[in-house]
């Protein structure tokens, strides 16, 4: 929604930060630095970043709304190795991309994520694009296989996709005061609009999730910190993020031992952020009486606490404190659409 709703945002997260903690909570030791700096003077708004399943030392990224199918190949310097367009897609507000790989054929699989909707219910459906990775980085027309969602529970924005590599599921994350953790079916399905429903609470105005590459965790980003969570939803740490114009995108390292995050605006910076040794993910016990797998009982208990460390009397604190922003937020998002 621009800078002005950051800075909305920014004067309220002050006054309820208190109130957010998380148990557990790490901050980023002094060894989060600048990984690199986007040079192609294309590359404006990265919205989505993920780092290549296949080739190493590679990382992609892409443009915000207002753009073309667009991707782009940069390494470890910034440097455009490659420049890829999604044959047959639409950019109306692509917001976030994810990687996996097929477990059937090892290739590499790109997802882009057109999910945008800052009028929460202006699309009857949002879309989300799977690209085969392609084996040789050089400027490239790609095919897509286009999947079609709706919301269970009524059209919202969001700008978090990820995948979970054990699984292969693809879930959404709401961007909103109350935000959520959404599953797609386990199978997509290209000739119907496949039911996205609510699995998990999401941190408030979730900008970019991802999961890990174990698959034993998954981070959520907002505009000012990070959320580690067991695949169950439950919180293992808040990771404090580097100060940035407008924190947009976030990611795991292809070792799991970090977190790589960025923003948008010309000549934008990654950072990568060690993830403190005591938020990393441990299992917990699962009761007996419980399904075995953590991911199956998320799913199946549909509105589970995500732990974002908040009660429920504390996220009343913290709505109270927002509510006199609210009414300045709904204006700028109708005026910037």
């Amino acid at each position: 929604m621009g800078d002005v709703m950051i800075r909305v945002l920014g004067a309220v997260a002050l006054a309820g930060c208190a109130v957010l903690a998380v148990p557990g909570q790490a901050a980023a030791d002094d060894g989060a630095r600048r990984l690199f700096t986007f040079k192609d003077p294309r590359i404006t708004e990265s919205s989505g970043l993920a780092v290549s399943p296949t080739h190493d030392g590679i990382y992609y990224t892409h443009n915000d709304s207002s753009a073309t199918p667009t991707f782009y190949a940069v390494d470890g310097k910034g440097r455009t190795k490659a420049t890829f367009q999604v044959r047959g897609a639409e950019a109306r507000d692509w917001e976030a991309m994810a990687a996996s790989k097929d477990p059937e054929t090892g290739q590499g699989v790109l997802w882009f994520a057109d999910i945008g909707d800052n009028l929460d219910g202006a699309w009857p459906d949002v879309s989300v694009y799977r690209v085969v990775e392609p084996r040789t980085l050089a400027d490239a027309t790609l095919p897509a296989t286009r999947y079609r969602f709706r919301y269970a529970d009524g059209a919202r924005n969001a700008e978090g996709i990820m995948v979970n590599p054990r699984t292969g599921r693809l879930y959404v994350v709401s961007k909103e005061f109350a935000g959520s953790v959404y599953a797609a079916p386990k199978k997509l399905r290209t000739g119907k609009t496949n039911v996205l429903r609510r699995v998990a609470s999401a941190p408030l105005m979730a900008t970019d999730a991802a999961y890990a590459p174990d698959g034993s965790s998954y981070v959520v980003r907002t505009y000012f910190s990070a959320t580690l969570y067991h695949p169950s939803g439950k919180s293992i740490a808040k990771v404090s993020m580097p100060d940035l114009r407008q924190a947009e995108s976030i990611t795991y390292t292809a070792d799991g031992k970090a977190l790589l995050t960025g923003t948008e605006g010309p000549n934008s910076p990654v950072y990568r952020v060690p993830i403190p040794s005591k938020a990393v993910s441990t299992p917990r016990p699962t009761p007996t009486k419980a399904p075995a797998s953590q991911a199956a009982a998320a799913e199946t208990r549909g509105a589970e606490e995500s732990g974002t460390g908040s009660t429920a009397k504390n996220i009343l604190i913290w709505l109270a404190a927002a509510a006199t922003a609210l009414g300045t937020i709904t204006f700028i998002a109708r005026r910037t659409r």
